[in-house]
């Protein structure tokens, strides 16, 4: 069974930039469609930006909220994908989790995900 571990999150400026991390264990989560989640309090978890495996071409789609700001990567020789995140606004505020991107039913266990606070 992969395991995710999310990193990479603190409090920052609006404006401010941060990188988040997302490691699987073992190789596995490669070869799927993976993406970056985010829950604020009180709301549900939405899913914020994808990528295909590499062996796909590793195209990516990002929510129209975070669109031009955010950038999503992934490297499988470490097995892990990367959120950059520029230009935060408070409203970016969420717990970050990565995941697949599938129906709930065949996700991977969700790690404990990573606090991004945007706050002056």
């Amino acid at each position: 069974q992969v395991q995710l571990v999310e990193s990479g999150g603190g409090l920052v400026q609006p404006g401010g930039s941060l990188r988040l991390s997302c490691a699987a264990s073992g190789s596995a989560a490669n070869i799927y469609h993976m993406g970056w989640y985010r829950q604020a309090p009180g709301k549900q978890r939405e899913l914020v930006a994808g990528i295909q495996p590499i062996t796909s071409g590793a195209g990516t789609k990002y929510a129209d909220s975070v669109k031009g700001r955010f950038t999503i990567s992934r490297d499988n020789a470490k097995n892990a994908v990367y959120l950059q995140m520029n230009s935060l606004k408070p409203e970016d505020t969420a717990v970050y989790y990565c995941n697949k991107v599938s129906s709930i039913a065949y996700v991977f266990p969700w790690g404990q995900g990573t606090q991004v606070t945007v706050s002056s």
